[in-house]
């Protein structure tokens, strides 16, 4: 079984449905797989990858991992732990199909709070058995000379990091390796996204709320009030935990000048993950400062196809500006010689209820070329966004 626990998944997952839960118990969503190499496929890794889809079924929460979550997780309650202990995947609920091309097609829908925990373990599966069924095996070796020459870069620059990779990893094995040798070695891996090795090592969880929270409410509420609403609702949840902004979902430039003094204040940073971060310092500083707030007490997780010399680069540029901290994810669960999946799983649909028609979700990338979403609902977005 390529997923080792419900647990091994990211930390944002499960705060994203509780909030959720908490304020949208009857919203239902669609997940939709994109492959944006394109790749081809046969059908021998399709029949490889609905048995390894059926195999999630038999998933769930253990009692010693309540006892752990609800212990470090203190923004989230025991009730959701123990709600998420009778959950099950339900794999017949993920659609899943070659089409004439080999281009592999996979989307599954449900309730927002449940279909949203599909997304990491469903990639996850999907990038290793992309390497497994190929005969892809990882040297070991290398990969440790490659892990020593990044720590080497993070601790002479005191630059802290967090291990963003399950969602891309080679093998649940490979991140295995990499997140308890960071353990064991590095001095400012400040801790992990993924729930079930954190447990394991004895490391932080680490998490910030994705772009689907933002692409939601997009769709319901209107893409000009989106990300203010979508902050709204997330302190309404967690009341000033997990206080880190996520900034690209319809543009930074949106984000920046939708982004009112009140949530500059409360929110302990922004999240950047696509676009220019050079000069996405210049713009998010001057928005600080224009507050009246010194941006020195704020920070920027850069989390954008990250690796340790451009972390470094960007970690220089920050000095006296702005705390920074990174998310690095493929760079170090990937990082074998093999190239990586490039592959997403985003939120393409949702309802208010079951009654409500479906609306369409889309995201708006700094990154040209990383839109999601119709091209007429993406142009409908911009247009009201006047971007």
């Amino acid at each position: 079984m390529t997923i080792k626990s419900i647990l091994d998944s990211d930390l944002y997952k499960f705060t994203t449905s509780y909030a959720y839960i908490k304020l949208f118990p009857y919203a239902m969503g669609t997940f939709a797989f994109t492959d944006r190499d394109r790749k081809v496929y046969d059908e021998g890794f399709l029949v490889a990858l609905k048995r390894e889809i059926a195999e999630m079924a038999e998933l769930k929460l253990t009692p010693e991992e309540i006892t752990y979550m609800s212990k470090h997780c203190r923004f989230l309650p025991l009730v959701y732990w123990e709600w998420l202990s009778s959950f099950r995947f339900e794999p017949e609920k993920v659609l899943v199909h070659l089409d004439e091309e080999g281009h592999l097609q996979m989307e599954v829908t449900d309730y927002l709070y449940k279909v949203t925990l599909y997304e990491v373990c469903l990639l996850a599966i999907v990038s290793e058995l992309s390497n497994t069924y190929y005969g892809h095996k990882p040297d070991y070796a290398e990969m440790q000379k490659r892990l020593d020459h990044k720590i080497e870069i993070s601790d002479s620059n005191a630059m802290p990091f967090s291990e963003f990779g399950t969602r891309r990893r080679f093998s649940y094995e490979v991140q295995d390796f990499v997140v308890r040798y960071l353990k064991e070695h590095s001095k400012y891996c400040t801790g992990t996204s993924n729930c079930h090795l954190a447990m394991k090592y004895g490391m932080k969880m680490m998490g910030t709320h994705p772009h689907e929270w933002f692409m939601f409410h997009g769709a319901q509420f209107g893409y000009k009030h989106a990300n203010y609403m979508a902050l709204e609702n997330w302190v309404n949840v967690y009341d000033g935990d997990l206080g880190t902004a996520l900034a690209d979902t319809y543009t930074s430039e949106s984000f920046l000048s939708n982004l009112s003094r009140k949530q500059a204040k409360l929110f302990d940073g922004v999240r950047c993950d696509s676009g220019d971060e050079i000069g996405f310092v210049d713009l998010l500083v001057a928005r600080y400062r224009e507050f009246g707030i010194d941006p020195m007490s704020k920070t920027i997780i850069f989390s954008n196809a990250l690796d340790f010399e451009k972390c470094l680069r960007i970690f220089n540029y920050c000095k006296g500006k702005i705390k920074c901290s990174f998310g690095v994810g493929t760079n170090l669960t990937n990082d074998t010689g093999f190239k990586p999946a490039n592959i997403v799983m985003k939120l393409s649909q949702c309802k208010m209820n079951v009654n409500q028609q479906w609306r369409e979700c889309v995201k708006l990338s700094d990154d040209m070329g990383k839109h999601m979403g119709s091209i007429t609902e993406v142009q409908a977005c911009q247009h009201e966004l006047r971007i």
